[in-house]
């Protein structure tokens, strides 16, 4: 396949870009700017704020389209982008997958909320769940259209476990936002990056998965692994709501305070995904007792 892929250099895209050619996919990169592309390198120019220059880089010979780049934070303009990525896939049973994620699901309980469970979204991802439902409803259009929401990223030094690191190195202690029972769904960017393509190549039109390897990761913990993975003793302490707002913004503090258990069970069932990286902890430390 010719994948027009937006997102391609971030920490989630350049993972995917690396499965798909691994996987003898095409990839076609999304650029903002031409003077960013490397040399030989296969792009697109485009800007999410431009949907007329987004549809014009869903050519015939495109196969499928994986927007994994960033939302805007406006509505408006994600929701014009989306349009015009599909303007030219409706009617041809090509492939359009969307990256959303688990935050519109809202606190969960501890029942694990699957992909029939309401979205109660919390202030970071408010309008996210109408940009999914744009998608979804593509199918109706013969779009092969799929959303995934991935869990909490970790893997090869990045996602929110590394900026923990990152955190403990420069407090000499780990630290989390919100109770001490607070549990994150979470996924490795690699076990991730094989649900898209699974997706790209088996899901059905409007389809809605959950890229959840591990249901619930006590953050605590996870803290005191970022602690050991900087040098530490394994130590952690909580971090107030209000201070972290201040440093960290009010509505990412709201979401790392998210208490959530999440099924990835479809993905699983459906599609036969079978994540097999090291969980978090062992991620984090290096410790396979963890």
């Amino acid at each position: 396949m010719r994948v027009l892929v937006l997102g391609a250099t971030d920490y989630i895209g350049s993972a995917v870009v690396e499965r798909l050619t691994h996987a003898g996919h095409e990839v076609i990169r999304l650029a903002k700017d031409a003077g960013r592309v490397a040399p030989d390198t296969a792009a697109r120019i485009g800007d999410l704020a431009d949907p007329a220059a987004l549809r014009a880089a869903v050519t015939d010979e495109i196969d499928a389209v994986l927007h994994i780049a960033a939302p805007t934070g406006d509505e408006a303009v994600d929701a014009a982008a989306v349009h015009g990525l599909l303007e030219r896939l409706r009617g041809t049973g090509r492939a359009f997958v969307y990256t959303s994620g688990v935050w519109v699901l809202g606190a969960t309980g501890d029942t694990p909320a699957d992909e029939d469970t309401p979205t109660e979204p919390i202030g970071i991802v408010g309008y996210r769940p109408r940009i999914e439902r744009q998608v979804l409803d593509a199918a109706a259009d013969d779009v092969r259209s799929v959303v995934i929401r991935p869990g909490i990223v970790y893997g090869n030094g990045g996602g929110i476990p590394g900026l923990m690191t990152d955190w403990a190195r420069e407090h000499g202690i780990g630290r989390y936002v919100g109770p001490v029972d607070t549990r994150w769904p979470m996924v490795h960017v690699d076990d991730l990056a094989s649900l898209y393509l699974l997706a790209l190549t088996r899901a059905e039109e409007g389809t809605l998965l959950h890229g959840v390897a591990h249901a619930c990761v006590a953050v605590a913990a996870l803290a005191a692994a970022a602690d050991r993975s900087a040098g530490g003793t394994g130590r952690a302490e909580p971090w107030d709501r209000e201070p972290a707002a201040e440093v960290l913004g009010a509505p990412f503090a709201e979401a790392l305070a998210l208490d959530q258990v999440v099924s990835g069970r479809r993905a699983v069932d459906e599609l036969g995904w079978r994540p097999t990286r090291p969980n978090p902890l062992t991620e984090l430390t290096g410790d396979t007792r963890a």
